[in-house]
């Protein structure tokens, strides 16, 4: 009896662990393109720490038109694949649909709600990091104008840009922001032609420090103000390495840390629904000091920015979420 006892109990913990390591991951970026440099190379480094971490293979795809969002979907869904990651705000609507056509599916969406019993939904408070950022173009800005080139000109990458305006404004009453987007359409995140143009205007009104969050059309930028020996800062990746010591530093959104753990969290079965919010309290946004740019990084702007974060953290600065009310205040 107790030999069958202690087998039945090996058993169900054998059982138990299978399940819990029985995942199928899948992640579908968003449009741009896996290697932008930028936020769906951030979501694809997150899986492979993932996969390097643990040996468990997972599922990826690239979107090249919108029309493919729920195709793509409801193929990894119905093929099993379990969780589904998907990377991008336009997301929602086929997410949407599916979650509830695939309720036994764990769901996860970076940059937007989805208010479904079956999704983990991953948003950020990028009006943080880039404050943080918005104080060492303040402070490095010997034209006292610097300036922000934003992708698609929709709310949440004006999020970005006024916490940057708040960031670059409390260093001096002084200091002006210049501030343009690439486009209207999702085409925006992948024209670094064009984002090279709008900044190479702005270091023409005399930015010499722009600031980016454009995805792909970054790249552009950033080639642009090493160009015109002035700054750029990167976003969502550490891309102070694409143009070392001309870029100040970049605005980090821990989109790779979002995917490994809502991968990890599915194969120890503790994966949970419902919204995270996550800043620089959480590690969830910040800014990146490495070997590329720690000379262009005074230990007065050191001291500024660490204050400036403590602040934040501690509540006695807080900074305006543009989506909260689509206004800036700055």
């Amino acid at each position: 009896m107790k030999k069958t006892l202690l087998g039945l109990f090996a058993f169900s913990m054998m059982s138990a662990t299978a399940l819990a390591a029985d995942v199928k991951p899948a992640l579908i970026f968003d449009l741009g393109g896996k290697f932008d440099k930028s936020f769906n190379e951030a979501a694809f480094n997150g899986a492979e720490k993932f996969k390097t971490e643990t040996g468990v293979e997972y599922r990826e795809f690239e979107i090249s038109n919108d029309a493919q969002r729920e195709q793509a979907l409801r193929r990894f869904a119905g093929d099993g694949n379990n969780p589904i990651v998907v990377v991008g705000f336009n997301w929602a609507p086929p997410l949407e649909k599916l979650s509830a056509e695939y309720p036994d599916t764990k769901f996860a969406i970076i940059d937007m709600v989805v208010d479904k019993p079956n999704v983990k939904s991953i948003v950020f408070k990028e009006q943080e990091g880039s404050y943080l950022v918005g104080v060492l173009a303040g402070l490095a800005s010997k034209t006292k104008t610097v300036s922000f080139v934003g992708g698609m000109d929709i709310p949440l990458i004006h999020k970005f840009a006024c916490g940057y305006v708040g960031g670059a404004k409390s260093t001096g009453a002084d200091v002006k922001v210049l501030e343009a987007y690439t486009g209207t359409t999702p085409d925006a995140w992948n024209d670094p032609v064009k984002g090279g143009e709008i900044a190479k205007s702005q270091i023409d009104q005399g930015s010499d420090v722009v600031y980016h969050a454009a995805g792909g059309t970054g790249v552009g930028v950033l080639q642009a103000a090493a160009d015109a020996g002035k700054l750029g800062i990167g976003v969502d990746s550490n891309q102070n390495g694409l143009q070392p010591g001309k870029v100040l530093t970049s605005m980090l959104k821990r989109v790779d840390v979002a995917v490994y753990e809502a991968f990890k969290a599915a194969k120890d079965d503790k994966f949970e629904f419902g919204v995270s919010n996550l800043g620089l309290k959480e590690d969830g946004v910040g800014f990146a000091l490495d070997e590329n740019n720690k000379a262009l990084i005074t230990p007065e702007m050191q001291a500024a920015v660490d204050k400036a974060k403590a602040d934040i953290i501690a509540g006695t600065v807080q900074v305006h979420d543009y989506m909260s009310d689509e206004s800036c205040p700055y």
